[in-house]
C-alpha cells in the first residue's frame, strides 16, 4: 500500500510586475502552511518523500511541510508547475524511491484533476488543501493501474 499527500500551495500574493512562477506566498498563506503541517503531524501522518512545482508559493509551502516533518529532503520537480494530468502522473510512476508515502505540492488545475482521476469524490482544492489517498500497490511505477481512494481531505479554515 502507498499513500500520496496531494497539496496545493497555499494562499498567494500577486503583486505587480511578478511573473506567476516568482509569486510568494501571502502572510495568512505562511499561517496556513505552517498550520497545516502541523495538523497532520498532530494527526499522525506520515510523509516519507517531499515533491514540489520550483514555483517559489509551492516551494515555500513545501519546505514548511518539510521542516515540520523532521527537515526532511525537498526534490524540485519541473513538471508540477503549470501540470497536466499526465505530468503528475509520470512524475509519480518514474520515482525511484522506496518509501510508502509521499506528498506532492502543486498547482490547481492539475491537482484537482489529479486527485480527482484517482478517486471522482475528491473535491477542489482550495490553498493549501490536502488529499490523502491510499493506493493498492507495491511500486510507484505500478500506481497508475491500481485501485486508489480518497481517505482524508482537510481545509485550512476547517482546522
Amino acid at each position: 500500500m502507498k499513500t500520496i499527500y496531494l497539496i496545493r500551495h497555499a494562499e498567494a500574493e500577486h503583486p505587480e510586475n511578478i511573473e506567476d512562477f516568482d509569486r510568494p506566498l501571502s502572510e495568512n498563506g505562511h499561517q496556513e502552511a505552517r498550520k497545516m503541517a502541523k495538523h497532520l503531524v498532530d494527526s499522525g501522518c506520515n510523509i516519507e518523500g517531499f515533491f514540489t512545482s520550483p514555483a517559489k508559493r509551492a516551494a515555500t509551502t513545501c519546505r514548511y511541510f518539510a521542516e515540520t516533518f523532521g527537515n526532511r529532503e525537498v526534490t524540485k520537480v519541473v513538471d508540477l508547475y503549470e501540470p497536466l494530468l499526465t505530468d503528475i502522473i509520470s512524475t509519480i510512476a518514474n520515482l525511484k524511491i522506496t518509501c510508502n508515502s509521499i506528498a506532492i505540492f502543486s498547482h490547481n488545475n492539475g491537482i484537482t484533476e489529479f486527485g480527482k482521476s484517482i478517486d471522482e469524490s475528491t473535491p477542489d482544492f482550495p490553498t493549501c488543501g490536502v488529499g490523502i489517498y491510499e493506493i493498492n500497490t507495491n511500486a510507484w511505477r505500478n500506481f497508475q493501474e491500481a485501485e486508489g481512494k480518497l481517505v482524508n481531505f482537510f481545509k485550512p479554515k476547517d482546522i
